[in-house]
């Protein structure tokens, strides 16, 4: 799926700046590349839990500039207020199977950053 999406937001104008399998691995990421917007599945690797809604959780806490788009297979209503909590701007929460509507995604990118375009 990853590829995938690096494909469709290329494809739409975005500069996909980093494309990481982990939790760990984002967060590095994001420190390095500083992008504008980080995309996040709930459940990454390695225990496919809430791992990616953690490193979302500590991506706005140590990079409040950086905007969070989280995107999970079920409304996971806990994960999403708990990622809102504070301060929403910035913040998108996204079903896996509106992804496939790529017009809804880029919309939620979009707002998710502010308008601006590296991934």
């Amino acid at each position: 799926m990853r590829d995938g999406l690096t494909q469709t937001l290329t494809r739409r104008g975005h500069d996909v700046v980093a494309a990481a399998a982990d939790g760990e691995s984002l967060r590095q990421a994001v420190a390095t590349c500083r992008p504008d917007v980080a995309i996040i599945d709930v459940r990454m690797p390695p225990n496919h839990t809430d791992e990616g809604l953690r490193a979302a959780q500590a991506i706005r806490q140590e990079h409040p500039g950086v905007g969070v788009l989280v995107f999970s297979q079920y409304i996971e209503t806990r994960a999403a207020a708990d990622l809102l909590a504070g301060a929403p701007e910035g913040v998108g929460y996204l079903l896996k199977d509106r992804v496939a509507d790529v017009s809804d995604f880029i919309d939620a990118l979009t707002r998710g950053s502010g308008g601006r375009r590296r991934s």
